[in-house]
């Protein structure tokens, strides 16, 4: 279960919940921690692709006008 769901309030935007685990997975990478690289260097770097991926599908299916009927995909 994703970690947004747990003790958290809706925030009201579009593909919020991916949003939230995408920035907790780079606050917690050892990139970030260890090596003290900014969360920016560390995206690019590869570091949480899985999240990344399904953020930008997420952010393009806002765009997609079957979307309408379908309902938004990911979260």
């Amino acid at each position: 279960m994703p970690k947004y769901y747990e003790d958290k309030e809706e925030d009201g935007q579009a593909c919020g919940g991916v949003r939230e685990d995408l920035r907790q997975c780079l606050l917690e990478s050892p990139c970030v921690l260890r090596e003290n690289k900014s969360p920016k260097q560390c995206l690019r770097e590869g570091h949480c692709k899985n999240l990344q991926m399904t953020f930008f599908a997420c952010k393009r299916s806002m765009l997609d006008t079957r979307a309408r009927f379908r309902g938004r995909k990911g979260y």
